[in-house]
C-alpha cells in the first residue's frame, strides 16, 4: 500500500514488540459502522482547541522518538528502523492526515476571514506541506536497514522535523487557538466539537485517541522511553 493511503499503524506493526503489545491488537483505524455510539451526555465534552492541544501531546511524544532515533544513530547504534517506521506512520495517518486536516479544513479558514493571524497561518501553512515530504522521506528510509550514509540523511531529515514542528505545535498552542476561539461564535464552536469528536471516531474507532495513545506508548516502551522518570535530571 502506498504511504500516502496508509492513514495508520497497526498495532502487531509496531516493532515486533512483544507478547503483550501484539496480545489484543487493533488498528488505529476503523471503519464508521465500529463506531461505539456516544451517550448524549459525553458530547461535546472536549473543546475543538483542547481535542487539537492533545494530539499535540502525541506529536510530542513522537518528536521524543526521533529524538532517540537520533541519539542511538550518532552514538554509533544501528537505526532504530522498525520503531521509528510506526512513530513516521502515526505521524502521516493520525497528525498529517487527521489533525492537520481539521486545522486546515476549520480553523485556519475562520482565522483568515476574520483577518486574524494571516501570515502566520500561511506560515503553518507551509511547514504542513514541508512536514509531509520530510515524513516522507523518513517513511522510505526506515523501510529497510541501510548503510552509514543512508542514516546519516535520516537523521537530517529527523532533526528537520522536529525542529520545526517543536516550534510550530507551540504557536499554535499559545497563539493561533486562542485567537480560533475567539472569531467562533459559542453556538457554532459546540457544533465544531461535535464534529471534530465524530471524525476522530469514524477514522479511529471506538477508542480513537485512546488507542494511538496505546500504539505511542508501545513504541517507546520498545526504545526503553516509556518511563517518565528517566527523564528527570539527578539531584
Amino acid at each position: 500500500m502506498d504511504d500516502r493511503d496508509s492513514p495508520a499503524v497497526r498495532r502487531r506493526d509496531l516493532l515486533g514488540l512483544s507478547a503483550a503489545a501484539l496480545a489484543g491488537a487493533a488498528a488505529v483505524t476503523a471503519p464508521a459502522a465500529a463506531a461505539a455510539p456516544r451517550a448524549p451526555e459525553q458530547e461535546a465534552e472536549v473543546t475543538p482547541p483542547e481535542d487539537l492541544m492533545r494530539e499535540h501531546g502525541v506529536l510530542k511524544r513522537l518528536l521524543l522518538v526521533y529524538r532517540e532515533g537520533i541519539r542511538r544513530i550518532e552514538g554509533g547504534e544501528r537505526a532504530p528502523t522498525q520503531p521509528l517506521n510506526a512513530a513516521a506512520r502515526i505521524i502521516r495517518g493520525f497528525i498529517e492526515d487527521y489533525h492537520e486536516h481539521l486545522e486546515e479544513k476549520y480553523v485556519f479558514p475562520r482565522l483568515r476571514e476574520a483577518g486574524r493571524l494571516t501570515g502566520t497561518v500561511s506560515v503553518l501553512l507551509l511547514q504542513h506541506r514541508r512536514g509531509r515530504e520530510l515524513t516522507g522521506r523518513i517513511l522510505t528510509a526506515t523501510r529497510h536497514t541501510r548503510g552509514a550514509r543512508a542514516a546519516h540523511t535520516l537523521v537530517a531529515d529527523m532533526a528537520a522535523f522536529v525542529r520545526m514542528y517543536e516550534p510550530h505545535e507551540a504557536r499554535e498552542d499559545t497563539v493561533v487557538f486562542p485567537a480560533f476561539r475567539e472569531v467562533v461564535p459559542a453556538k457554532e464552536f459546540l457544533r465544531l466539537a461535535e464534529v471534530f469528536e465524530d471524525e476522530e471516531h469514524r477514522r479511529f474507532g471506538p477508542r480513537g485517541f485512546e488507542g494511538v495513545v496505546d500504539q505511542v506508548a508501545d513504541i517507546e516502551k520498545a526504545l526503553g522511553i516509556y518511563d517518565l522518570s528517566r527523564f528527570t535530571p539527578p539531584g
